[in-house]
């Protein structure tokens, strides 16, 4: 299967741009068979690619017949404890490479796990589609509205199953949700409040790490991509996610799984438009992004500005009271993603409906998944829930060729409210969406990280 199915791939390639058409990758569906066994191969050993994405493949590797094969990072440390991990946990013996240009040009790999940098995981799916390589991709897609748009041109050019780790995506609350609502049973939604509230002044800090790396064990220019060159530091090379460009921080971290909920419940791509401020209010290490910050979103068709509903998110670093919650408000009531219910709470009771001459409007109570099903409050999901079932979605489509919960259009929709978010924090302006040229606007001015 290795030698046909890459036989195919090269000859199938444009020599142009070194990407596939776009049928092309589809079409060896006629070649991965129940017997042929899809190698993959890891792009960044994370910690969460050591916590979460190689224990929920593990989980389902003999029964859809994947295997661990390779490693790819540019820090060898990562690279000897990938090794060990996988060894531990998958009983594989997998190849080290130093980085991705080495691991695709050995081609003993059919797909990819890409768990790198915030602001690389766009730029690392255009090389494996280049390869011709399956991916299952972490969130956020895109810090940059030019790393979004080329990320997706190369997975339509190449037609590949791309996973993006929006893994409430694969939850059974989550689906119920969207029936119900998709059904007409909960009403136009009219409101919708989201909050990630932590006490965590070590969140995304590694002060042990940041103190044993050396600049000689990894490569600093290739780690920057298409950032600006400046001097090697380890911090933003390890706790990237404080630093921005690297990282927007809480958009790209947090609010990318609740606000991809909004456009999968809605079916709207993107916010219309979005306000929003925060700070560094407490944890003053040296971080450039904030440890507080709230954003309004105003969501509805692009066409029609009469119609449509408000979003607020808010996160912070510094008290944990509210902790993580999704709720939905409709006039009759709320779909609440904590508790996994819908209430009449604050529906149109019959004493203001007679003011009005109107009928009283509540919901009735509803359960959305029975209590077996574990709710999500965190991206840092094991093997033995959304995560595992996210991962286990993507190794059918692989072999299926079918759409995956979250396809690449996915993780784009959500880098756009991600990127709007950044720019109205950064520049303090109100911020659009240009539909015709795909770029966000901070008053009149497309919005750059520089």
């Amino acid at each position: 299967m290795k030698r046909t199915r890459r036989g195919f791939i090269k000859q199938s390639s444009l020599t142009a741009g070194g990407l596939l058409v776009g049928s092309t990758a589809s079409s060896y569906a006629k070649i991965i068979g129940a017997n042929d066994r899809v190698r993959v191969g890891i792009v960044g050993f994370s910690n969460r690619c050591r916590g979460s994405l190689v224990p929920a493949m593990v989980r389902h590797q003999e029964a859809m017949n994947f295997e661990f094969a390779a490693v790819s990072d540019i820090w060898n440390r990562r690279r000897t404890e990938a090794v060990a991990y996988v060894k531990e946990k998958a009983g594989a013996s997998i190849t080290p490479y130093r980085n991705n240009e080495e691991l695709y040009d050995k081609g003993e790999i059919d797909a990819v796990i890409i768990s790198t940098a915030d602001f690389q995981h766009a730029l690392h799916t255009v090389e494996a589609a280049n390869a011709g390589m399956d991916a299952y991709v972490e969130k956020p897609f895109a810090e940059t509205m030019a790393d979004a748009r080329v990320g997706i041109k190369a997975v339509k050019d190449a037609g590949i199953i791309v996973q993006i780790g929006s893994q409430r995506r694969s939850g059974a609350n989550y689906h119920a949700a969207k029936k119900y609502i998709d059904e007409g049973h909960f009403g136009d939604i009219v409101y919708v409040n989201m909050t990630w509230n932590v006490n965590q002044p070590g969140r995304w800090r590694l002060p042990k790490l940041t103190k044993e790396i050396r600049e000689s064990d990894t490569d600093w220019t290739r780690y920057l991509m298409n950032r600006p060159y400046e001097p090697w530091d380890p911090r933003k090379y390890l706790e990237y996610r404080l630093f921005w460009p690297f990282s927007s921080g809480i958009p790209g971290q947090w609010m990318s799984h609740q606000i991809d909920t909004v456009h999968w419940f809605s079916g709207l791509a993107h916010p219309r438009s979005v306000a929003a401020n925060g700070g560094i209010y407490l944890w003053k290490d040296g971080r450039k992004n904030f440890d507080t910050m709230t954003a309004v979103f105003d969501y509805g068709p692009t066409d029609n500005p009469e119609e449509g509903f408000q979003v607020v998110y808010s996160s912070r670093f510094t008290n944990s009271a509210g902790g993580v919650k999704e709720i939905y408000y409709s006039n009759g009531g709320e779909l609440n993603l904590a508790t996994n219910k819908v209430t009449p709470a604050g529906g149109l009771s019959e004493k203001q409906a007679t003011k009005m001459g109107m009928s009283s409007n509540l919901l009735p109570e509803y359960d959305l998944a029975d209590s077996a099903v574990k709710v999500v409050t965190s991206a840092n999901t094991g093997a033995d829930n959304t995560t595992s079932l996210h991962m286990l979605n993507w190794m059918e489509c692989v072999r299926s060729r079918e759409t995956p919960n979250a396809p690449v259009e996915v993780g784009y929709n959500h880098s756009i409210a991600n990127i709007m978010t950044t720019a109205a924090l950064r520049t303090g302006k109100f911020v659009t969406f240009d539909e015709e040229r795909q770029e966000v606007l901070a008053g009149n001015e497309v919005f750059h990280y520089s």
